[in-house]
């Protein structure tokens, strides 16, 4: 295993237990409502449309919440995710709520071997995903064998200019970290995590990357899929610069001032012909 992938995966592994115990991961509601989703699929409602009667597959799905809010929405979901200890999270929620959905142990590059080539109408990524992998032209390969023909890609992701701000400037907006994909990761050691935690974690050095919004358009477009939308949001579903964001009623988070001026989050949907 590669240095970056065993280091990540601990760190995700780590984080497991205290994002299902998270008030922000919203398990007891889950559990306790038939019809709850995710506040990142609420999001992306408008603009992923019915999805009833698809199949599925939901790439680097952590403890499964977004996956199962798939499942509500009548899709046929796989999750799949290299941490054990997320995927076991995700099928202990399965279980109490009595859903039926394949999670799949697998890194996301090998995904095509994993599941079969060409088996899903839709492969879904929500936030917080790209930046853990170095190559974004590998990804979307990835993507495009795992779509079947008019297979869709729908992907809400951080956009690359709020990954390359520096967060811990409190007085400006600053470009503290690339904005292009780098072959050297970036290195961070963090003993927190993104969401309300009882401890800190014991897993703290993780390796990242940021990709440009011309590499992650051009890395699709280069399989052959054919792009259907990219639009850049304000909001973000966590709060990313903190001290200097504000939560809203819809559950994201907005620049306090001036929140014209920063791309937040993005969404990029493309077809396979």
């Amino acid at each position: 295993m590669s240095e970056y992938r065993r280091l990540n995966r601990a760190n995700w592994d780590d984080r497991a237990p205290l994002h299902a115990a998270s008030a922000d991961y919203a398990l007891d509601r889950f559990r306790n409502e038939r019809d709850f989703l995710s506040e990142v699929v609420r999001f992306d409602l408008p603009k992923l449309g019915d999805i009833r009667g698809l199949r599925g597959v939901h790439l680097q799905c952590h403890i499964g919440t977004d996956t199962m809010s798939l499942t509500r929405l009548g899709a046929e979901m796989t999750g799949l995710d290299f941490s054990p200890a997320s995927l076991a999270q995700a099928r202990k929620l399965a279980e109490e709520t009595g859903t039926a959905i394949e999670f799949v142990e697998s890194d996301v590059y090998v995904a095509v071997e994993v599941l079969g080539a060409r088996q899903f109408d839709l492969v879904f990524t929500g936030i917080g995903a790209l930046c853990w992998l170095p190559d974004v032209k590998r990804w979307a390969e990835t993507v495009a064998g795992l779509l079947r023909p008019g297979g869709r890609l729908f992907l809400r992701e951080g956009h690359p200019m709020l990954w390359a701000i520096d967060e811990e400037r409190l007085d400006a907006l600053t470009l503290g970290y690339p904005y292009f994909e780098n072959a050297e990761p970036m290195v961070f050691q963090e003993r927190t995590t993104y969401v309300s935690a009882d401890r800190a974690l014991s897993e703290t050095t993780t390796h990242q990357w940021n990709h440009g919004v011309g590499q992650i358009i051009g890395a699709v477009l280069n399989t052959g899929m054919i792009l259907t939308d990219f639009t850049e949001h304000d909001s973000v579903p966590w709060n990313a610069l903190p001290g200097r964001m504000i939560h809203g009623d819809d559950d994201e988070w907005r620049l306090l001032e001036h929140a014209d001026r920063l791309p937040l989050s993005y969404t990029l949907q493309a077809r396979m012909p």
